[in-house]
Parts: structure tokens; C-alpha cells; sequence
């Protein structure tokens, strides 16, 4: 190989290295934000049932009064 070959195979090599660890950085952000998006997801859950439940209560004191009446 001349002198050329392995400047060249040097600095695709370093490309890739450079390449792996943007790759792995990107990973490793892509990872803590689906962590909070998964956080996030279940306290949305948790509010709708919440919500859901309030609701439900409503709804069935105003039958309990309409029945008064």
C-alpha cells in the first residue's frame, strides 16, 4: 500500500469513528427523551382517570338529584 492508500484508509476510519460516536450520542439522547416521553405519557394517563373519575362522580349526583326531583 502506498503512502496515499493509508492516509486515505486513516481518515475513513477516522470518519467512521467520528460517525460512531455522533451516532452514539444521538442514541443515548434519543433514549432519555422516549424515558421522558414514556414519564410524560403515564402522568397524562394517570390525569385522565383522574378526570374520568370526576366525571363519572358528576354525572352521577346530577342523576341522583334529577331523581329527587
Amino acid at each position: 500500500m502506498t503512502d496515499f492508500d493509508l492516509d486515505m484508509l486513516e481518515t475513513q476510519v477516522d470518519e467512521l469513528i467520528r460517525a460512531c460516536d455522533r451516532l452514539r450520542e444521538d442514541n443515548a439522547a434519543l433514549r432519555a427523551n422516549q424515558e421522558h416521553l414514556i414519564a410524560e405519557r403515564a402522568e397524562l394517563i394517570e390525569k385522565t382517570e383522574l378526570a374520568r373519575n370526576r366525571i363519572e362522580a358528576m354525572v352521577a349526583r346530577l342523576k341522583a338529584m334529577e331523581d329527587q326531583l
